[in-house]
């Protein structure tokens, strides 16, 4: 059967309000990732390897940063349609802003039009994944789907934060629950329950006629107003990314690693899935690359510092410290003495000499001072910062600073 032609919309615009106060500045799309990436780069390296022609990026909350980030990364980038980048802002649509994810998809595809597509892939930016985007084409066109949405098997427990999706023994999507106290579990497994990866593969007439009726609605949201209706009137099939394999992965990877990034937590967790002698996800993977300004990984001893299990973004610098399990982003300085242990230092964030610190994660701008960072100060309850759920102390972003300590940061 002949390949499809696709056309992909990624949705690079949203706030990622419950990864405040790191995304006080920029969309949690933008959000640094792993040293040397931002997390938007995951999908985009998804299509392009995938040979995905071009990936009309959607921006739109505070879009400088991933603006600057996709001229110069991926600049050079070009597929079949030419440059394989093309960034649309509200204004380029000629509306003043996207009333809502459907109203962004719909202005997309106007300024699509003359692609002609056999399929339009609407993928969310802000996930850690590898995807063979051809694989999910093929089932799509396998099942003769009008809709295909990706899924992923998980515990029932772990669904109940997600938007899940309720299947037939065929795979056919049935409905849909947000975020429920009682997951439907999948057919014949009572252990789990399909939740969505905000990924989409649609025929392209049937796209355009559900955003219509969602607009002769006054509706404006995806997941409300355009794909329950679609699922009502048409083929909609589950995709189970499970089944989805990439070239290159080490053995003690996880295939199937998928990451929602959405909360401090998660978003700390995923990093150190990149760690260890054995991380779940290797980002150092030729077969598959994630595009992006490549950091570097140690295992051992570098020059007079002690470096084991981390991750050293660009520029970042580090002389005669100890490091381990950790990741310094791009212009990070951690000076001589110090110690550091399962942290994350932030883009041009500095931690000077003698500072010990553990399970944190510190923003941009900052500098840290061993006064600053005793364990009286640090521990006790004049500490003016939080922690997470999870316990990991937690440095605003100097520019994020003003009223975003503690009292403020009940929801991290």
């Amino acid at each position: 059967m002949k390949p499809k032609r696709i056309t992909a919309i990624v949705m690079a615009g949203g706030e990622g309000s419950r990864l405040r106060p790191f995304t006080a500045d920029y969309p949690k799309p933008a959000l640094p990732f792993g040293g040397g990436y931002r997390i938007v780069d995951f999908v985009l390296s998804n299509l392009y390897n995938s040979m995905v022609p071009q990936a009309c990026v959607l921006l739109q909350y505070r879009p400088l940063v991933l603006a600057r980030h996709l001229n110069t990364q991926w600049a050079g980038t070009f597929g079949a349609s030419g440059s394989f980048v093309r960034i649309l802002l509200p204004a380029m649509a000629g509306v003043q802003t996207f009333r809502g994810t459907a109203d962004a998809v719909g202005c997309s595809l106007r300024c699509l039009e003359s692609a002609d597509p056999d399929i339009v892939a609407v993928f969310a930016a802000d996930h850690v994944y590898r995807m063979d985007v051809r694989q999910m084409a093929a089932f799509h066109q396998d099942h003769g789907a009008d809709v295909t949405i990706a899924a992923l098997p998980v515990p029932l427990e772990s669904a109940r934060a997600f938007g899940v999706i309720v299947v037939d023994a065929d795979g056919r999507i049935r409905g849909f629950q947000e975020k429920p106290a009682r997951p439907e579990p999948l057919p014949g497994d009572g252990t789990r329950a399909y939740v969505s990866m905000g990924n989409y593969l649609f025929h392209p007439k049937v796209l355009r006629k559900g955003l219509a009726v969602a607009e002769a609605r006054d509706g404006h949201d995806f997941g409300y107003d355009v794909l329950p209706d679609l699922i009502k009137r048409h083929r909609v099939f589950a995709y189970d990314f499970t089944m989805n394999r990439v070239p290159g992965l080490k053995s003690w990877e996880d295939p199937a690693y998928w990451r929602d990034v959405g909360t401090v937590d998660a978003y700390v967790d995923s990093h150190w899935d990149l760690l260890g002698p054995e991380p779940r996800l290797c980002l150092d993977n030729p077969e598959w690359p994630i595009r992006g300004t490549q950091a570097k990984r140690a295992r051992g001893k570098w020059s007079r510092s002690q470096v084991r299990h981390s991750i050293i973004g660009p520029d970042a610098r580090f002389q005669g410290a100890a490091l381990h399990h950790s990741v310094l982003q791009p212009g990070a300085y951690v000076e001589s003495g110090a110690d550091i242990d399962h942290c994350i230092i932030m883009e041009g964030a500095r931690i000077a000499e003698g500072v010990r610190l553990r399970n944190s994660i510190v923003g941009s701008g900052n500098m840290l001072t061993q006064d600053m960072c005793s364990d009286s100060a640090w521990n006790g309850p004049s500490c003016s910062y939080p922690r997470t759920p999870a316990g990991v102390l937690l440095v605003p972003p100097c520019a994020a600073r003003g009223g975003m300590r503690a009292a403020a940061l009940g929801s991290v």
